[in-house]
């Protein structure tokens, strides 16, 4: 049984560590985060409830691939978020996104397209594609409700 101690002494860059030795491995790793937002919608030539206006608690998930750098780090979570934040949410949070996105159908299947395109064209823009080595999305899921969703992977996307 382990139990709980507080450490002495905190690790410290060239003294304990050198900076060679914060790049484990030359792998590609995958990274992932979680965000959620608010919408309303309605769909097109559907009969049931979805052709009313009527609003969903999304939660996409990202699952970005790539190489760590001389730090151990593919990609910061943080810019994930901030990606997230200007290029995607801005879109979707608390809008009426028959209104905001393309002119589509607002099904799962076809916003969760969407979203990973708009990921990997941030992604290969010149001043994330020099900060992230070989970064690409490859996955993304949208849940519509907690036990239903669409996803689009990498391998879908750039065969077809």
């Amino acid at each position: 049984m382990y139990g709980f101690r507080i450490v002495e002494k905190l690790q410290k860059i060239h003294e304990d560590i050198r900076s060679d030795q914060l790049k484990y491995h030359h792998k590609r790793v995958l990274v992932s985060k979680e965000f959620t937002f608010d919408a309303a919608h309605h769909l097109h030539n559907y009969e049931g409830k979805c052709k009313n206006l009527h609003g969903h608690t999304y939660k996409v998930i990202f699952g970005i691939s790539g190489f760590v750098d001389d730090r151990g780090l593919m990609m910061d979570f943080g810019d994930i978020k901030e990606i997230w934040k200007n290029d995607i949410e801005i879109h979707l949070d608390h809008r009426y996104i028959n209104e905001t996105l393309p002119p589509m159908n607002t099904t799962a299947e076809n916003m969760v397209v969407w979203i990973y395109e708009k990921m990997a064209e941030a992604l290969r823009s010149d001043s994330k594609k020099k900060r992230y080595d070989g970064a690409r999305v490859e996955f993304v899921k949208l849940y519509e409700t907690p036990t239903s969703y669409a996803e689009a992977r990498r391998e879908w996307m750039e065969v077809e």
